[in-house]
């Protein structure tokens, strides 16, 4: 299964702020998600959007990838908080109010959804569980008939 990552580093948004949008695409499919970020209100989506390209990209230059981009999903994305830029804004009666400017370190990872084998008793197993509620009904049906 290959798995890919991008960074951006430095993103003039808090990481509140972005990860908000980044729990919008975690565990979607790569073109969802991109689809979901273009649509998206807020302007770090455009941003997280540049990541994840970069990422789908880097996925692609590793070696045993499939060539199949549709079957990329986002594995996981999470947004840390970066240094924060001190600034001074003047209030009255000549005090100070300190303004924090933040920036946030986004990461989106993606992976690719392995292939889907299906069960050979899965058909049985769902069988056993339905005889199993239905003789729990009659039991309690009978109960009220003795009563």
């Amino acid at each position: 299964m290959i798995e890919a990552r991008a960074t951006a580093r430095y993103v003039r948004t808090s990481a509140q702020k972005a990860g908000l949008v980044l729990a919008l695409i975690r565990g979607k499919d790569v073109n969802r998600a991109l689809a979901t970020l273009r649509f998206t209100k807020k302007s770090v989506a455009e941003d997280i959007a540049k990541v994840l390209r970069s990422a789908i990209a880097n996925a692609q230059q590793k070696d045993g990838f499939s060539g199949d981009v549709d079957r990329l999903f986002v594995a996981a994305c999470y947004a840390d908080q970066g240094p924060s830029q001190k600034r001074v804004r003047p209030a009255p009666m000549g005090r100070a109010f300190r303004v924090l400017k933040r920036t946030a370190h986004l990461t989106v990872q993606v992976a690719e959804r392995p292939e889907k084998v299906k069960p050979v008793g899965a058909a049985g197993a769902g069988e056993t569980k339905g005889k199993r509620r239905q003789s729990a009904g009659r039991s309690k049906t009978a109960k009220k008939a003795k009563e």
